[in-house]
């Protein structure tokens, strides 16, 4: 079974940086697109960043310069340096990739989730 592992969250002072790692791991073949979301208090989930197994990265406009997405093949894991942080950063990151596992269908996984708390 597929499974992917956040960790990084915390707590962090307003201006300061944080990175997340996420590691995917089972029965996989490939990984294709790997995302992070985030979903703060009261608020719906959105998508922060992705990137292609080549390589090729995005960005939610309002985060662009701040926060770099990234990732090892060879390791299976995908990782959300963040930098400059503000307050309004505050949220539940998640991890998400599309996997193709024993069957050689892509699915999509989500991880549990990890709490970043930016202070003022």
């Amino acid at each position: 079974q597929v499974q992917l592992l956040e960790s990084g969250g915390g707590l962090v002072q307003a201006g300061g940086s944080l990175r997340l790692s996420c590691a995917a791991s089972g029965s996989i073949f490939r990984i294709n697109t790997m995302r992070w979301y985030r979903q703060a208090p009261g608020k719906q989930r959105e998508l922060v960043a992705t990137i292609t197994s080549g390589g090729s990265t995005n960005y939610a406009d309002s985060l662009k310069g701040r926060f770099t997405i990234f990732r090892d093949n060879a390791k299976n894991t995908v990782s959300l340096q963040m930098n400059s942080l503000k307050p309004e950063d505050t949220a539940v990151y998640y991890c998400n990739a599309d996997i193709q596992g024993r069957s050689l269908i892509y699915m999509n996984y989500w991880g549990k989730g990890t709490l970043v708390t930016i202070s003022s």
